[in-house]
Formats: C-alpha cells, sequence, structure tokens
C-alpha cells in the first residue's frame, strides 16, 4: 500500500525539523523519515536520532562538554583564575566526576529527543522510523527496524539526511574511536590522542585537556585550522595551544593503530622530512577527527537521478534545488559547504517559505553567516578571511586593522600565564566597508555575533 503526502522529509535533524514544522504549519501534509540510533556489539552508534547529529552527538552535548572543560579550567591549570580573584582552591580540586557529567549531560539530550518529537506532532507531521531509498524521484521506500517496508510517495521530497564521522583507511582502525564514540566513553581517559586538523578536533583535543587528561594532538600542516580562517587567528591559536593547550605534533600523518599486550594503544605516524615512522605508545584512547561525509550513498540517488559531488554531497543551487524538480536538499548532505546547526534551520524554513508560503525569494543567504570554534580560547567570525578579500578585491583595495592583548579576564594571573585576546577587522577600500569580522579570546564564542 502506497501512502501520499505533499513533502516527504529525509532526515530529523535541524534542517529537516524545522522545514517539516514550518511547511506543515503552512498546511502540507508532511512525512518525516528519521532512522533513529542503533548500537552495534561493540558499542558504535549508527544514526543520531531526533534532533539529528547537533542535538546527540555534535553541537548540544559538545558544549556542555565545554562548559565543564571552562570550570575546570578556572580552577587549576597553567591559565587559572580562580585564585587570583581570592578564591580558596583545595588540594585535588578539579577532579572530574565523569560517569555522574555524562550522566546529567545524556538525560539532557533525552529531553530535547523528546521536545523535537512532541514539535513535530504539535505541527501534525506524521513521523515514521526506519531508513530511506529512493524507489524514482517521486517515490521512497522506507524500511522500518521491525524489517517491514512502507512506501510513500510525495509531490516534493527533502533530503535532509546530515553526515557522519569519515575515518583514514589505515591499519588498526577499529581500536579507535570517532566523535561520536567521545558521547560513548563511560571513563575519563587518562592519556588521548586526537588525530585531525579542523574544528572538531581542536575542540575535542582542548575540551580533553581542559578536563584533566593528558592529550596530544596530531595533524597533518604545520598549523591547524588551515582551511577558511583567517592566519592571524590561527596564529594566535597556535601560540595558545603550544603554551596552555596539548602536546602538539605537527606534520603528521596517521600510519597505524596498534593494541599493546596491556591493552593500551599505540598510534604510529609519519612524520619528518625523512617520511619516518614514529610510534607514540600506552593511550587508552584514540580519537578521530579528521572530517565528516555525507551518508547520501545510502539513499539510492542512483534511481532518482540526483547528482552529487566528489564528496558524495548533494549539489544544489542558491534555492536549495538540486537537478530533479521537486527534489531538494539541505544541510550537512549539501554542496553549500556549512555544516552549522543555525544555518541548515534557516535553511530549512526559508525553503519551506518558497514552496508552501509563495515567497518565491525565500533563501539564506550564504555569504552572510557567522562561525564559531568551542577552542581554548573559543574563536569567531564572519565574512572574508585577508587572503579571500585581497581575492576578491584586489590587494591594494584592501586593509586590515587588527590588536592582540591580554584579557582582563586574566588581569591577576602572572604574566606568562594570560591568554590573548585577538580583533581582526577587514575593510573594503576606499568606503573602509567591513567585509570580515575575526576574533579569538574569552567569550568570543558570544560576542561575534555582533558583526551580524
Amino acid at each position: 500500500m502506497t501512502a501520499y503526502y505533499d513533502v516527504i522529509v529525509i532526515g530529523g535533524g535541524s534542517g529537516g525539523s524545522a522545514f517539516s514544522k514550518r511547511a506543515a504549519g503552512y498546511g502540507a501534509k508532511v512525512v518525516l523519515i528519521e532512522r533513529g540510533p542503533s548500537w552495534n556489539e561493540q558499542g558504535q552508534r549508527t544514526g543520531a536520532g531526533p534532533g539529528g547529529t547537533c542535538v546527540n552527538v555534535g553541537c548540544v552535548p559538545k558544549k556542555l562538554m565545554f562548559m565543564a572543560a571552562a570550570h575546570r579550567e578556572m580552577m587549576v591549570g597553567e591559565a587559572a583564575t580562580a585564585k587570583g580573584y581570592g578564591f580558596a582552591v583545595p588540594e585535588g580540586a578539579g577532579k572530574v566526576q565523569w560517569e555522574a557529567l555524562q550522566q546529567r549531560r545524556d538525560e539532557y539530550v533525552k529531553k530535547l529527543n523528546k521536545n523535537y518529537t512532541a514539535g513535530w506532532q504539535k505541527e501534525g507531521v506524521e513521523i515514521i522510523e526506519g531508513t530511506a531509498q529512493f524507489v524514482d524521484s517521486s517515490t521512497v521506500e522506507v524500511q522500518r527496524k521491525d524489517g517491514s517496508k512502507t512506501t510513500l510517495r510525495g509531490k516534493k521530497i527533502l533530503i535532509a539526511c546530515g553526515g557522519i564521522p569519515d575515518a583514514p583507511p589505515i591499519p588498526g582502525i577499529e581500536h579507535a574511536i570517532n566523535s561520536d564514540g567521545f558521547f560513548e566513553l563511560k571513563k575519563q581517559p587518562k592519556k588521548v590522542a586526537v588525530i585531525g586538523a579542523g574544528y572538531i578536533a581542536v575542540e575535542m583535543a582542548g575540551i580533553l585537556h581542559a578536563l584533566g587528561s593528558e592529550t596530544h594532538l596530531y595533524f597533518r600542516g604545520d598549523t591547524v585550522l588551515r582551511r577558511g580562517f583567517d592566519p592571524f587567528i590561527v596564529k594566535l591559536l597556535m601560540e595558545a595551544l603550544e603554551h596552555h593547550g596539548p602536546v602538539l605534533h605537527g606534520n603528521s600523518q596517521p600510519s597505524r593503530i596498534t593494541k599493546q599486550s596491556n591493552g593500551l594503544l599505540t598510534y604510529s605516524a609519519i612524520e619528518g622530512s625523512n617520511a619516518q615512522q614514529k610510534d607514540y605508545t600506552d593511550f587508552d584512547c584514540i580519537l578521530l577527527a579528521i572530517g565528516r561525509k555525507p551518508v547520501t550513498d545510502q539513499l539510492g540517488l542512483q534511481k532518482c537521478g540526483v547528482l552529487t559531488n566528489k564528496s558524495g554531497h548533494v549539489v544544489v543551487d542558491a534555492f536549495e534545488n538540486t537537478n530533479v524538480p521537486g527534489i531538494y536538499a539541505i544541510g550537512d548532505a549539501t554542496s553549500t559547504g556549512f555544516e552549522l546547526t543555525p544555518v541548515a534551520i534557516a535553511a530549512g524554513r526559508r525553503l519551506a517559505d518558497r514552496l508552501f508560503l509563495g515567497e518565491g525569494r525565500a533563501r539564506i543567504a550564504y555569504e552572510q553567516i557567522a562561525t564559531v570554534v568551542f577552542s581554548h580560547p573559543p574563536i569567531g567570525c564572519i565574512g572574508l578571511t585577508e587572503p579571500q578579500a585581497k581575492a576578491e578585491f584586489g590587494e591594494a583595495n584592501v586593509e586590515v586593522k587588527q590588536s592582540s592583548f591580554a584579557s582582563m579576564l586574566y588581569a591577576f594571573n602572572d604574566d606568562g600565564k594570560k591568554v590573548k585576546t585577538g580583533l581582526k577587522l577587514v575593510l573594503k577600500m576606499p568606503e573602509e566597508r567591513v567585509v570580515g569580522l575575526h576574533c579569538i579570546g574569552p567569550y568570543s564564542d558570544a560576542w561575534s555575533a555582533l558583526g551580524v
């Protein structure tokens, strides 16, 4: 038996949820397909759950861990501030009750899961738990968890399936965890290796280090955050990491992971100009954060003709249209390049406005998106970097204003134990129009929004 809908939504993450609720609010008959989470015998997770990556294994639990780490950083560590402000810090302060923290964090996430489901039901969105595959450009088959199959036909179909962590094809990969697995850790690692140069690796390494784990960060190039971030910000971040952060291992290529006889792990990497293998021993956790990939390979897109790029992301235009009329895509699975929750939410809402309210020009302005990295210290930025601005407007037409200084938060710390704040404006001349705003330092994750 086939069921018919105005729109079929594949994925109950931030984008799919926002679209579904708004479209249903406009009177559309909406069905949302969410596969939900599952775990294998090794405890490895597949699928995020209601709310998607952000709610379950991304922004929300990560930010809770980041804030836990920030509390500990104020008490103990090279840049601790509590004593300077007159607080007694007893011996043993900063010991993390990992199991209790994990339990409260997971309970908070479960509440959000229920809120998402309740929100869909309130708007009249039909929910089907299972995995979806295209039959043709207007038909989707859903396999439910009990093995039964349901066929759905829709006037329109939205792909909002999101992505998953990627992993390098190296021997011993089964001994490592990814960013999803971080939230499955039952005990705090004593010694941990984090592999990657992007924002997820930087955030995870910073959190683990600040919570008291001996943390080593391995990355391929000379610095982390080599793509998309202004060189001024990267320089200040590297200085902060070197002085107050995890142990850094630059120009390091992952080679293999080996389990030792005592149950601990050895991480082997190719390093140096001679490309020699170096072994690092006695890790009780190795966390891979080399990037993410879309799960579009599971949708059977070849049956409906939707185009993807080399990385598997669905190719869309500025209005979230794919190459197939009636099929749209938003969020992490698209070629837009912004894997950010607020972006997916805004894109979903604008698309619903266009399709079901008649707002023909409604779309998200991808050129005006702020980005935050919950590093230690945090980063906030919006607009063009200096190299991007010079490439777009010409070197003679770009000026920058930049400054770095110790934040007043560290006023009572010794000079060598202060974390710097950095600010940079990128200006289009001669009108002095601000085309880029970049900041790093305490609370940069919050006040960078002023640049929007």
